[in-house]
């Protein structure tokens, strides 16, 4: 009730200039965009964008399948590989010639990475592979599509918070501007003996 009676005091203050007024009510509606309209912005996005990756994780889950591939010889490491010094056993992969079966009962070779230590020849490891045996990065996971959508609803409703809060600026600063341009009026209508006026001199 206090924060009230304050308002309805500020409201009828004699010494509160209209511009002033504005500039609390634009402040007020900003403030209520921000707790009212980001949040549902966001909610919209990140919806959208759980539907589009789900079904995007569906139909990767369709195309793409999990084959056994059969170590036939280690390959030497391309330059382009990680240094097996500085990297750690989460991520040491072994270059390695693997043979496997499609889907479509087709035999395949190629050189593949594989999470092997140690790899020797008979050593079997997972490959993602399309219908005709093409290697194919492994499918989008259900947590991990959840997660980038709930990060795109978060950005979205931070970037509408950002763009009320830049539009608040703007509209404060024309107000501002065009009080500083009434104030110059008033000056050069008042002349340069302002204040003197009928005092004789």
């Amino acid at each position: 009730m206090r924060a009230i009676s304050g308002l309805r005091r500020w409201r009828h203050n004699p010494l509160c200039r209209r511009t002033d007024l504005l500039e609390g009510w634009v402040a007020l509606a900003a403030l209520l965009l921000v707790l009212l309209g980001a949040p549902v912005i966001g909610t919209l996005v990140g919806s959208a964008t759980q539907d589009a990756l789900q079904e995007s994780v569906r139909e990767q889950r369709r195309a793409r399948h999990a084959v056994t591939a059969t170590v036939v010889r280690e390959l030497e490491q391309s330059p382009l590989d990680v240094d097996p010094e500085t990297s750690t056993g989460r991520d040491l992969h072994s270059r390695v010639l693997a043979h496997w079966t499609a889907p479509d009962r087709t035999d395949h070779h190629g050189a593949v990475l594989a999470r092997l230590e140690d790899p020797r020849p008979g050593d079997r490891f997972r490959i993602w592979t399309d219908r005709h045996g093409r290697l194919v990065p492994r499918p989008l996971d259900t947590a991990t599509a959840a997660t980038h959508a709930v990060i795109a609803g978060f950005g979205a409703a931070l970037a509408a918070a950002g763009l009320i809060e830049g539009g608040r600026r703007l509209i404060v600063w024309r107000m501002v501007r065009r009080r500083y341009a009434l104030w110059d009026r008033a000056w050069e209508k008042a002349g340069p003996d302002w204040g003197r006026t009928g005092t004789g001199s």
